[in-house]
């Protein structure tokens, strides 16, 4: 089985995307993960760039990496310079790291027109880069910037750019399509001339500009690659560079490559939700193989034929990738499915089929109203029990009452009034907070604080509004998801309503309900 080296830039392209924006904290965590999980090359940043890049690399020295090569990035020496006097060339070299990615221009536009140098001077400084790091026992990676772009403009100049590089013993030859506009067969044809004129081996750096940096990398080891650059969940500068997320299952459990060391494939779904909390992004729950969405069936043909031959609906088993398979219930959603969710806490209910049959005509109801368990499975979980018969409220709300209206100081303030009772005992508790929704969290478990401590662990971690059925302008109903959390697990719930504080408050009785029924089987 050939091995395809894996390069991660995660932080070093990926700390160019939008809304991305790493302490040194975090980079030093990315790194001790993506190491951890048996990426061949992590690409850490350029240490000339700034005084925090520089601080990681002396903090990184520290770290003793299990798999990983650390790799310091940079580019050729300045035109009209020497690269033993070039302060970038010298800053890179003082990161200490054992390989280096070196990018120099394969563009004859560039060259001209961005470093306003001749071709010749820029293939000096390419060769002289790289020479210069040889001489010092580093690994150097050449990336050919903009090389299909330079290929399409002026082929021989872009090969004599490769050329050059191999003279002077890159390690490797990293074709780039920087701008993200190379085309499937566009690709082959340019990887594959490459890899029947070149001896140095060849890597692949797609950028996602035209939603094909995932294909092209395939089609590139396909021809020749032997490396895959990228960031593990697609993460760059633009449209964001190849999803490593994607590539790397395709290629080892699809076309029969290795990547990753054995046993590493299933922990790729809880690596990218780790990656994913050091940027505080929201994870896109669609990407292929790691998204929650990649394996979660709503359709009820698509359930039903789950249930009869594994692997019906699904290119492969989730757990591959350590993910897992959802059946979503919903008015599309057959009674396999409902029939499913119920098996491992009800399966004597889940073979009644009348039964079932009742609960989903009753969920279709409740569809019908606004009410949507898609995406709140904690209040799911309560409606069941409710219909059941097995649900005993842990409480009861009395009488609530919320104020949001300017003060004295003429600033608007929210306010909350609640009346509980609990096995018999009443309890009013006040709060204010950031909105009337908050306020009245807060109330709440003020009130419910004195019988149930565990209460005042919880938090309210995301909160969702939609408006149904527009066409009623402000007499619509508006359906509320809000996600709770005790910082150690998460659940959501849901209500719904004309009135938005109404159908908070539902979401947030089945929220503080679902805790206590858990604390309760616990």
């Amino acid at each position: 089985m050939k091995k395809i080296q894996i390069f991660d830039s995660t932080l070093r392209d990926g700390a160019q995307a939008r809304g991305i924006n790493y302490s040194l904290a975090d980079k030093l965590n990315v790194l001790k993960l993506l190491d951890s999980f048996g990426i061949d090359y992590i690409e850490a940043g350029n240490p000339a760039s700034n005084p925090k890049e520089r601080e990681f690399f002396e903090r990184a020295a520290d770290i003793k990496l299990s798999h990983s090569k650390l790799v310091a990035f940079g580019s050729t020496r300045r035109k009209d310079s020497s690269a033993e006097e070039d302060a970038g060339v010298q800053a890179l070299l003082s990161a200490g790291t054992k390989t280096v990615s070196i990018f120099g221009k394969a563009w004859d536009l560039h060259v001209t027109d961005v470093l306003n140098t001749t071709l010749d001077e820029n293939l000096s400084m390419i060769f002289d880069t790289i020479e210069f790091f040889k001489s010092k026992g580093i690994e150097v990676i050449f990336d050919a910037e903009h090389f299909f772009d330079g290929y399409k403009a002026n082929p021989e100049y872009a090969f004599k750019v490769l050329e050059t590089a191999q003279k002077a013993k890159a390690d490797y030859l990293v074709l780039c399509d920087t701008n993200g506009g190379t085309m499937v067969c566009q690709m082959r044809e340019a990887v594959r001339k490459c890899a029947s004129s070149f001896t140095t081996p060849l890597g692949i750096h797609a950028h996602n500009d035209s939603e094909l940096a995932v294909a092209n990398s395939l089609i590139a080891v396909e021809e020749g690659a032997v490396q895959v650059q990228g960031t593990l969940i697609g993460f760059g500068e633009r449209c964001g560079n190849a999803r490593l997320s994607s590539i790397i299952p395709n290629l080892e459990l699809k076309m029969g490559y290795k990547c990753l060391p054995e046993g590493k494939m299933n922990e790729l779904y809880e690596t990218c939700r780790q990656l994913a909390e050091f940027t505080n992004l929201v994870f896109d729950e669609t990407l292929a193989y790691v998204g929650q969405n990649a394996f979660s069936h709503k359709g009820g043909m698509h359930i039903d034929g789950l249930k009869k031959a594994e692997g019906s609906f699904e290119h492969i088993n989730p757990d591959l990738v350590g993910n897992r398979r959802e059946f979503l219930l919903s008015e599309v959603a057959g009674r396999s499915a409902m029939a499913s969710k119920l098996e491992s806490e009800y399966p004597e209910v889940a073979k009644d089929k009348q039964k079932v049959s009742e609960l989903m005509n009753k969920l279709k109801d409740l569809e019908n109203e606004g009410v949507s368990f898609e995406g709140a499975e904690s209040s799911f979980k309560i409606f069941i029990m409710k219909e059941l018969g097995m649900h005993k409220p842990q409480f009861k709300l009395i009488h609530f009452k919320v104020f949001d209206e300017p003060s004295h100081h003429n600033t608007f303030g929210a306010y909350a009034v609640v009346k509980v009772d609990v096995n018999g005992q009443s309890r009013m508790a006040a709060a204010d907070g950031n909105g009337p929704v908050n306020a009245l969290d807060k109330a709440l478990r003020e009130a419910l604080g004195i019988f149930y401590p565990e209460l005042t662990k919880v938090v309210l971690t995301d909160y969702k509004v939609r408006v149904l059925e527009t066409s009623h302008a402000t007499g619509a109903k508006v359906r509320v998801i809000i996600e709770s959390s005790d910082g150690k697990d998460s659940w959501r719930t849901v209500g719904v309503s004309t009135d938005v504080i109404e159908a908070s408050l539902y979401a947030l009785i089945d929220s503080i309900d679902y805790k206590l029924l858990e604390n309760e089987v616990h």
